[in-house]
């Protein structure tokens, strides 16, 4: 055997284990208010229980205990901050957590406030920004209007260097995608994003999924990042596939749900992405009349950024939303 056949071997069980590690943290994102066993785990990797438990560790960085425990509080967290219609008893219930008195221990611990006291905190940010978003330097949202094409609510964000947004809140269908995977930090790191979606495209053309425009690719962000440690952040990169289409290796298959989101559209360079998600966050959804739930934030491109002026890409920053 060749040293160069040798490599590619390892680099092909590497990526065998990746996609079942994977494949392990979708189950556990999709029944996070369950009890998990170890065999249950185990057994959606097609490990054994004693290697799928190491194996685990070595490739998150983190115990499986200590990830999961991680997860749900962050988790609890967010929706304790984004979801002010759900009281703490059924935060801790979504999150995987029997006792308040124990989750209020283990919040306080980890996040130095009580459960109460962060949501009371969140609150206050968000009524001073209801406040503030109308005098902002920053950004400006304009008052609904219904668009006379769709007949949709809309509104408009007026950002500084004279760029705008359109928001429209629309019920999107769930989506099958196929995915690679990044944890760690991504803020405007191009390159990155580069090279994950070349390596799911190059899986993809031999497999006759990319049939553009009908394709669509996003990126989906399964943490807050005002909460998780850069470090640990979770990123998918994605094209939407048919339901039956099988995955190997580290490229993965998820579900991304349906439902009512909040779409603003912007034209956006690689520098540009945290200014328009603060737009959103922080200037429109406050005065929307929505809240954000718990379905995770995706980014949708149309096009590539050689298609566009100044090498930017049209992004429709998605928030999934519901009434306040």
């Amino acid at each position: 055997m060749t040293t160069q056949t040798s490599q590619d071997n390892k680099i092909q069980i590497r990526a065998e284990y990746i996609g079942r590690i994977n494949k392990v943290i979708d189950y556990i994102n999709a029944n996070i208010q369950s009890s998990f066993t170890l065999g249950e785990l185990a057994a959606e990797s097609c490990f054994s229980k004693y290697h799928f438990h190491r194996i685990f560790g070595s490739l998150m960085g983190e115990p499986l205990g200590q990830f999961i425990h991680r997860i749900r509080l962050e988790k609890a967290a967010s929706l304790l901050a984004n979801n002010f219609s759900k009281s703490v008893t059924e935060v801790l219930l979504d999150c995987g957590f029997s006792s308040a008195a124990h989750f209020s221990r283990i919040f306080k611990d980890r996040f130095n406030e009580s459960p109460s006291e962060w949501r009371k905190k969140h609150q206050a940010k968000s009524k001073n920004s209801q406040l503030m978003s109308n005098v902002s330097e920053e950004f400006k949202i304009s008052s609904y209007y219904v668009n006379d094409v769709s007949f949709q609510q809309q509104w408009r964000i007026v950002m500084n260097k004279h760029r705008e947004a359109k928001v429209e809140v629309k019920d999107l269908p769930e989506m099958t995608v196929a995915y690679v995977r990044h944890i760690g930090p991504y803020a405007a790191n191009e390159k990155l994003f580069e090279s994950l979606f070349t390596k799911l495209m190059q899986w993809a053309g031999p497999r006759d999924l990319i049939k553009f425009p009908e394709t669509q690719m996003m990126s989906i962000y399964h943490d807050n990042p005002e909460i998780t440690d850069k470090s640990k952040l979770r990123t998918d990169c994605c094209i939407s596939v048919p339901a039956d289409t099988e995955v190997d290796g580290d490229i993965g298959k998820s579900n991304l749900p349906g439902g009512k989101y909040a779409m603003a559209r912007f034209e956006l360079g690689a520098t540009e992405y945290s200014e328009a998600w603060q737009a959103v966050m922080a200037g429109w959804l406050p005065e929307s009349g929505y809240q954000c739930d718990d379905r995770p934030c995706f980014e949708l491109y149309h096009g590539s950024p050689e298609d566009h002026s100044e090498g930017k890409c049209i992004v429709d920053i998605c928030v999934p939303v519901k009434p306040l």
